[in-house]
């Protein structure tokens, strides 16, 4: 476990070398900088956090780094301290969006707790619940599976094969389908798009991983 907000101040406060400008400038871009941002392979390495890109709504994009690892899940933290946790590549919980998500239940029997034993046609169920236009909601999702065509995705200069495989989502009478980039080696996600409820959607892409 790390905590974020301490280590960023010191690293802020570090002294005048080159290297030190370069890892406090992205510090800030992370934290601070404009959104639709683009960082390079030297400014993710020079972080000693993992990040990622994300998108919400289909708005601009904006880059993340990585605050807690605890429990098998990651807690991603936003310039204005919105929090995104994922475990095992899906989103489960967000906090001060406009629209959150809440709870997902059973996630230790979700197919991406073992990614690279993916079968087609696994399935899933389990709870939601979430809030949207301030109203609460919850349902029963029930998932199928399905590999896709697989890619070779360009992450900061670094050539990443993937497995992709769509998941067919059904609950309260509405279908979406999220899709998910599975690095071949690690079992990673490394990229997604999610719906998590009521035009709630996410899209995220791991540029250094959290290490296991």
């Amino acid at each position: 476990m790390r905590y974020l907000p301490l280590l960023l101040l010191c690293l802020l406060a570090q002294g005048c070398t080159q290297t030190q400008k370069s890892l406090g400038e992205t510090v800030k871009l992370a934290l601070l900088g404009p959104d639709d941002v683009e960082v390079t392979a030297e400014q993710v390495e020079g972080l000693p956090y993992a990040s990622m890109y994300l998108r919400v709504n289909d708005g601009q994009r904006i880059f993340v780094v990585l605050g807690f690892d605890e429990n098998g899940q990651q807690k991603w933290i936003t310039r204005d301290r919105t929090m995104i946790v994922t475990r095992h590549g899906r989103v489960v919980k967000t906090l001060g969006l406009a629209n959150d998500l809440h709870e997902v239940s059973n996630l230790d029997q979700d197919p991406l707790a073992d990614p690279l034993h993916l079968t087609e046609g696994a399935g899933w169920t389990r709870q939601l619940s979430w809030s949207a236009a301030g109203r609460f909601h919850a349902a029963t999702a029930v998932s199928r599976f399905t590999r896709l065509q697989d890619q070779v995705l360009d992450l900061i200069g670094h050539r990443v094969a993937c497995r992709v495989w769509q998941e067919e989502v059904t609950a309260d009478g509405n279908t979406w389908r999220n899709i998910f980039w599975i690095d071949t080696t690690t079992g990673q996600v490394r990229q997604s798009r999610q719906t998590l409820g009521d035009d709630f959607s996410v899209e995220t892409t791991i540029l250094k991983p959290a290490k296991s």
